[in-house]
């Protein structure tokens, strides 16, 4: 794999469908209730840096699969997680709670770490746990 990643491009339109759906459906809404600057910034940089690094590898940086099979792992495993986060959309899609906060949270979170430990891509492992942390908690707190 070079410096662009289809696998990763084609993940992240997967994920991004639902988000898109739901912003062109709720684009009148308010938004976020929780209001702790500092966590929501840095819940951004987690999320755009992922988005980037989920398609574009930096030399040097990422070390590309380390282990035998690992393509068809990355591709089932995220396979799993994207069909994963559209059935949690669906299922959730009208609903409010707690459960649809953590799942379409934790599911992406799930995506960038796993991509970037089976990719041996440590500013995708770090970002993704930045966007983790900060993602999950505001959810949560906004649920």
């Amino acid at each position: 794999m070079g410096w662009f990643n289809y696998y990763g491009l084609a993940i992240m339109a997967v994920i991004m469908i639902p988000n898109i759906v739901y912003a062109v459906k709720h684009k009148n809404d308010t938004g976020c209730l929780y209001r702790n600057k500092a966590v929501t910034v840095a819940e951004q940089i987690g999320r755009y840096a992922c988005f980037v690094l989920m398609i574009f590898n930096i030399p040097y940086a990422c070390l590309n699969f380390w282990f035998e099979s690992a393509l068809t792992v990355y591709l089932s495993v995220n396979g799993s997680l994207c069909l994963a986060y559209l059935i949690f959309w669906i299922i959730c899609m009208n609903r409010t709670g707690k459960l649809k906060a953590l799942s379409l949270s934790i599911l992406p979170t799930c995506i960038f770490l796993f991509s970037g430990i089976v990719l041996a891509y440590i500013p995708l492992i770090v970002f993704a746990v930045l966007f983790g942390a900060t993602h999950v908690y505001i959810s949560y707190k906004n649920a």
